[in-house]
């Protein structure tokens, strides 16, 4: 009885598989502007409207298990060990992710990825839809942790838009603010080092500020946060104002 919806299930996921596959290999040859649905399903040999049923649009087809980013912020706060303040976490969470985004450009893959989604003013306005999605996500992961926690603001209700908000967009800056190095023949790994290493002080300095706040518990305070007298800006990588 099993064996027959096992079977649909494999046919549906091979099916989705090889349109997102056909449609990437579309996207890269010609843009994403430039290709239809139809074409897709054309080059997929499956009818459009199995496209759709599949992916609801274009967008959500070229961006389908590229964007781990959206949900990993809030998933890093929830999945933390008991120890560990929900800032930490982000914190050492973004700066790794950061690190990994950049340094993935030294794939030629997502290379190609990148140069489609900034060809595209579609792409670039649906990736700022992914990136308040997560915001809001975290939002509400902030808010579920601080419930039980010591290093809670005084405030959570009005700490956590504002803490989502500036932290995703300085992350997402620190990656977004490297590609035209990258794109122009630096090396992905010293890139990745000096992004991972801004990340790094730029969210320490924004810990540090939370948690001077009154109202929030002191031993969750960060140790060994950057000097106040040091911007952080390394020296190879380009800042974005």
């Amino acid at each position: 009885m099993g064996e027959l919806p096992d079977r649909r299930a494999r046919k549906k996921a091979q099916t989705r598989e090889l349109i997102r596959s056909v449609a990437r290999r579309l996207f890269d040859e010609h843009g994403f502007d430039a290709v239809t649905i139809a074409d897709i399903a054309g080059q997929a040999d499956v009818a459009v409207q199995t496209v759709f049923n599949h992916f609801a649009t274009k967008e959500e087809l070229f961006f389908d298990g590229r964007t781990p980013w959206v949900d990993a912020p809030a998933e890093a706060v929830r999945r933390r060990e008991p120890s560990v303040a929900p800032l930490t976490a982000l914190r050492a969470h973004l700066v790794r992710s950061v690190s990994e985004l950049v340094g993935s450009l030294r794939c030629p893959d997502r290379r190609r990825y990148i140069a489609t989604l900034e060809a595209s003013d579609a792409l670039r306005t649906h990736e700022r839809e992914l990136v308040h999605e997560s915001e809001q996500l975290l939002r509400q992961a902030l808010l579920e942790a601080w419930a039980t926690d010591d290093s809670a603001p005084a405030d959570p209700e009005a700490a956590a838009p504002l803490i989502a908000a500036v932290w995703v967009a300085a992350s997402r800056s620190l990656v977004v603010g490297q590609r035209p190095q990258l794109t122009g023949g630096t090396d992905p790994d010293l890139i990745a080092a000096a992004a991972m290493h801004m990340a790094d002080r730029v969210l320490r300095e924004l810990e540090v500020s939370t948690l001077a706040v009154p109202g929030v518990s002191g031993p969750s305070k960060p140790s060994d946060p950057a000097p106040r007298t040091d911007t952080g800006w390394p020296q190879t990588v380009r800042r974005v104002d």
